[in-house]
């Protein structure tokens, strides 16, 4: 990254190129004192990325927010400085930094429910994130056209008056990100803004986010526990680990030469996407565990799903991929109970299904669990871990003998430490309360999990955690439904993978025959617009001295 000569003031210029300075910022937890970010400096320059990199907990998140000078409950800034476009915020009143977010900084969170009022239309949210008091009404509505159109949604007054939950959640994300962008700001943190979306509608916006801030000369902070989003996105890269920025540099000096041990174990974690060398699965049972023949669905007179034939048996993963809004989550909560309009023949073990979970048995419940794409709504704020996990455990299994046993075996398996179960929700990160929600799934030990993009929320690191976890569910016989956007967690998990678009299946077989030979065009288009972090750096393992476990073989 570039270096600049070091100021003094709260409103001296930076530079012409320079738009963001981090010095020595050092954010603690109150009242433990324990340092939360230790004395991270970076520069971003104007019309430039920074990539801010690392596993779930690091800090990210919590830098991030830095920038707009807002800080999470019982935490403060004990030293440094933030510095956007010259001015020091710190030297800033809070009227000041209200009136800076938005116009001179802005930031899209992880979870598009945190962006979006719920009482509100999509038209005056984004109208308000305008910012612009001597725009003409004309003018508001062609900016606000043309916002939508970047980030690949309709911009016809129908859809302006639709409500949040009335969007998938990719539409929601990409709201969020055209709310953000709409007032054309100095500086834009990006907090996963990306995680939500398939991979057709995150090519799109990752390629706007790259056009609007070289066209604008915006500076963009984008955080992210997606390597290969990052080694396409980003110009510098930042690596957080434990609170400290452990490396940073430019980025094809980082991906393809990382001098520390944690950057390292980071790049071999990523999922290569696999288009050759897969195994056939293994002959389908006679009777599979679970079989859906006829399967349509809709909301009211909406069709979403039609005519979707599909099986899964024991021990055998497969896999739902389509982009946002192409019936996925509808057809996975079809499966456990949660959506009860649709009509069709659907079978467990060789019994039926009724449409709705109510009038399931307790034992029908207990054997086919779901994990939610989520995990900041599937959680109750004002239960512990422990309680959240031992609820569905006493209903559908009973009251156990041991229930710290059960709590700490469940946590071991969605890998986190026993002691969080005496943690609330908000004191997880993103990727903590999704694991907390895979560990309460099975808890129950059931035969199916239905997993909707449950690694989405997760980092690299977390996420080989979470998938090899899987696996072993799947050698102890449990089938897995995989619902997901991200086709090199396909590749490498599932047996079988049926492709949907627009509510139909447009490609159905093994996951080897799909993968390396693509029958549908739409398959093949996902295939294309998947990041490929090994075509970028390849020959990355022998480079950086790994092995195929990711264990360093070298100093």
């Amino acid at each position: 990254m570039t270096e600049h000569p070091e100021q003094t003031g709260a409103d001296e210029p930076t530079g012409d190129e320079t738009v963001l300075r981090v010095e020595g910022l050092t954010v603690i937890g109150r009242p433990s004192d324990v340092e939360i970010i230790s004395g991270a400096s970076v520069t971003v320059n104007r019309g430039e990325i920074l990539g801010l990199v690392g596993e779930s907990g690091s800090g990210k998140t919590t830098l991030g927010l830095a920038l707009l000078h807002h800080l999470k409950r019982a935490t403060e800034i004990t030293d440094g400085r933030v510095r956007v476009g010259g001015r020091d915020l710190a030297s800033l009143n809070e009227r000041q930094v209200r009136e800076l977010r938005g116009r001179a900084v802005a930031y899209i969170p992880q979870s598009p429910a945190s962006a979006l009022n719920p009482a509100l239309r999509l038209g005056i949210q984004l109208t308000e994130a305008l910012h612009d008091a001597n725009a003409t009404p004309k003018q508001v509505a062609e900016r606000v056209s043309e916002v939508l159109r970047e980030v690949a949604l309709p911009d016809d007054p129908a859809f302006l008056r639709r409500y949040p939950h009335q969007l998938s959640g990719g539409q929601q994300q990409r709201v969020a990100i055209a709310m953000a962008f709409v007032g054309r700001p100095d500086l834009i943190v990006l907090d996963e803004p990306t995680t939500g979306l398939d991979v057709t509608t995150q090519a799109h916006v990752l390629e706007t986010i790259r056009s609007m801030t070289r066209e604008y000369g915006t500076a963009g902070v984008y955080i992210s526990h997606d390597m290969a989003v990052v080694a396409d996105l980003a110009d510098d890269i930042a690596v957080m680990y434990r609170g400290e920025l452990v490396e940073h540099g430019r980025a094809d000096e980082v991906l393809s030469n990382p001098r520390h041990e944690y950057t390292r174990r980071l790049l071999m974690a990523v999922p290569l996407l696999r288009t050759s060398g897969h195994e056939d699965p293994p002959a389908q049972a006679d009777e599979p565990l679970l079989r859906i023949s006829g399967l349509s669905a809709g909301y009211g007179r909406a069709k979403v799903l039609e005519g979707i034939d599909l099986s899964v048996s024991a021990g055998e993963c497969v896999a739902l991929l389509g982009e946002s809004g192409s019936g996925k989550t509808t057809l996975s909560r079809s499966v456990v109970g949660l959506h009860h309009q649709f009509s069709g023949e659907m079978s467990f073990d060789g019994q039926s299904l009724t449409t709705s979970s109510y009038r399931r048995t307790d034992e029908q419940r207990r054997r086919i669990q779901y994990v939610f794409q989520n995990p900041y709504e599937a959680l109750n704020p004002r239960k512990r871990v422990r309680d959240q996990i031992l609820g569905p455990y006493r209903h559908l299994v009973g009251r156990p003998d041991d229930p710290d046993l059960v709590v700490a075996e469940a946590l071991e398996r969605a890998a986190l430490p026993a002691s969080y179960g005496e943690r609330f929700p908000e004191q997880l990160s993103g990727g903590e309360r999704q694991r907390v929600c895979i560990a309460r799934a099975v808890a129950t030990r059931p035969d199916l999990l239905v997993c909707d993009e449950i690694t989405s929320a997760l980092d690299v690191s977390v996420q080989a955690e979470i998938m090899k976890l899987l696996r072993s569910l799947q050698d102890d016989g449990m089938a897995l439904l995989f619902v997901t956007h991200n086709i090199a967690l396909v590749s490498n998990i599932a047996d079988r993978v049926a492709i949907l678009n627009a509510g139909v299946i447009v490609e159905y077989g093994p996951v080897g025959r799909v993968m390396s030979a693509p029958e549908h065009e739409y398959t093949r288009a996902l295939i294309a617009d998947t990041p490929d972090f090994e075509l970028s750096f390849p020959g990355a393992p022998e480079r950086l001295g790994m092995d195929s476990e990711g264990r360093v073989t070298d100093g």
